[in-house]
């Protein structure tokens, strides 16, 4: 996919990679609406498709581990930043990270870009590298590779960085909300300190017009040093709770504080583990340089940077009012299948199971549409909700996603949204919903919805459910459940269309929240 970006000749002309993750997605209107031109390059372009931002941007296919591509990508940039990793694809993602560095930095240098730009990690001070995290390590080396490469680099180094959605944020919020005593690793107790989105999309943004002499790493902070424990007693008060009583112990490993986290919140326990682990040391600010160059501003209503509580209640208001715009599940899961749909026109072929069901709806396919689309998160999935909670807790317990990831938005879906352990594949407004499975699964699985209509005229229901098996595993896994598709699938089928014919007869509900711009958070 490929749309076209518009001309300013002021503006500066910006690659972004990893459009499709957290931080990606919300940098790139921030370029746009400070006047630059910007390319995404993303593996899944289709996966852009849908942000409010698509048609003011370039979004070119491709992977930064891929030489030719990064070229291709780098013509004509002013300013390329870099915010992907390996994390979570094996254990061989620190080489991976570094090579992909390597290949960024020097494509670079060939397509004559003036600027490299780096969000890392913040390192604790006087901590050997070689005795930090593995995921704390890999993102130094990246920031020492783009420094020592010929192209000028700005390496902004983060620690927990606080929005709605953000992966730090959710795990705050829901040890919160849902432990009022909690007993904890000692790691509650090291210092940190937390940075608001939108300060560092605003740092991001800034670094674009450094000049072209500075090429060095940048600590960014908001002004609040607290332990996780203040942490998570402010974010009570921020949210009117109790107060809660913490209790710290210290024989909670991060492998097993990262299981604790994984069980109390939807950051599954492979996302939690290098966020714990890199909270065994302090991590501090050592300088705040930054502001030489994107100078902070005080006295206004939104100071910059903002306050620790400040950033709580803001991002907390854009979870309340389902505003939130990228989550830290926007990026795909590391490992997750990307092979075709079986009937695609390339697929290689195989067996192929299938479970489809159709039924006539008493509503306008409107409503049905509304009912598909609402699926999941708060809504369920319309049946046996028992089933759905145990297969959530089993892909859990196997280091998957689990069934808690949620929506991004309640009403409204995109390519690319997690929704639970699915992910958006497909979505065409008012006809198709598909789902690509990304639970721990031996084969590939895929969910469509669809609203049609019938020869009559009439609305009809369709949904079918596909299962690619891999070996004699995968053909076991479908006949082990296919005696629970009655109850599964076709209650689910039943259940949808009897809440589209239901809602035609409840009272209307006007949308109350229309969304003006706001500040990221």
């Amino acid at each position: 996919m490929q749309t076209g970006a518009p001309q300013d000749t002021d503006g500066l002309h910006c690659l972004v990679t990893g459009a499709t993750g957290y931080i990606g997605g919300r940098l790139v209107p921030e370029l746009l609406a400070a006047g630059h031109r910007v390319r995404c390059l993303a593996r899944t372009p289709e996966k852009l498709r849908d942000h409010p931002w698509a048609d003011s941007a370039e979004v070119v296919k491709g992977d930064v581990t891929d030489a030719d591509s990064i070229a291709a990508a780098m013509d004509g940039i002013d300013v390329a930043y870099y915010l992907v990793h390996s994390l979570g694809t094996g254990a061989e993602f620190e080489e991976k990270d570094r090579r992909a560095a390597e290949t960024f930095a020097e494509q670079a240098r060939a397509a004559g870009v003036r600027r490299i730009v780096y969000l890392g990690g913040l390192t604790p001070r006087g901590v050997p590298e070689e005795e930090l995290s593995r995921h704390l390590r890999s993102r130094a080396q990246v920031g020492h590779i783009f420094l020592d490469a010929p192209v000028p680099a700005t390496v902004l180094r983060a620690a927990v960085i606080i929005g709605s959605g953000s992966a730090s944020f959710e795990m705050l919020r829901y040890l919160t909300e849902r432990l009022p005593v909690m007993v904890t690793p000692s790691w509650v107790r090291t210092r940190i300190q937390p940075i608001g989105v939108r300060d560092v999309l605003r740092y991001l943004v800034g670094s674009a017009r450094m000049p072209a002499e500075v090429n060095r790493a940048f600590d960014i902070g908001g002004p609040d040093v607290v332990t996780y424990r203040e942490m998570m007693r402010r974010y009570a008060t921020v949210a009117g709770l109790r107060r809660r009583l913490i209790m710290p112990v210290p024989m909670l490993t991060p492998r097993l504080s990262s299981l604790w986290v994984g069980v109390v919140t939807p950051v599954p326990a492979s996302l939690a583990r290098p966020l714990t682990e890199s909270l065994r040391h302090e991590v501090v600010c050592r300088e705040h340089d930054i502001a030489q160059y994107v100078p902070d501003r005080a006295g206004q209503p939104l100071p910059s940077p903002l306050p620790f509580d400040e950033s709580l209640a803001l991002a907390l208001r854009r979870v309340r009012e389902a505003a939130v715009v990228t989550r830290w599940s926007s990026a795909s899961v590391p490992g997750a299948p990307s092979d075709p749909l079986p009937t695609d026109p390339d697929w290689a072929g195989g067996s192929l199971y299938q479970d489809e069901r159709q039924l006539t709806v008493d509503a306008p396919r409107e409503a049905l549409w509304r009912v598909i689309e609402g699926i999941g998160g708060d809504n369920g999935w319309y049946s046996f909700p028992l089933a759905w909670a145990v297969r959530g807790w089993l892909d859990r317990f196997v280091g998957g996603v689990g069934l808690r990831r949620g929506r991004r938005d309640a009403e409204r879906l995109r390519i690319g949204d997690s929704l639970d352990f699915w992910r958006v594949e497909e979505i065409e407004p008012g006809h198709l919903l598909r789902l690509r499975a990304e639970m721990r699964l031996p084969g590939l699985a895929w969910l469509e919805m669809y609203a049609e209509r019938d020869e009559d005229g009439r609305t009809r229901y369709r949904q079918r459910a596909l299962f690619h098996p891999r070996g004699l595993s995968g053909h076991a896994y479908w006949w082990s459940v296919a005696p629970f598709h009655a109850v599964v699938f076709g209650g689910m089928a039943r259940n949808i269309t009897q809440a589209a014919a239901k809602s035609m007869s409840a009272p209307k509900k006007g949308r109350t929240h229309e969304r003006r711009p706001d500040p990221p958070h």
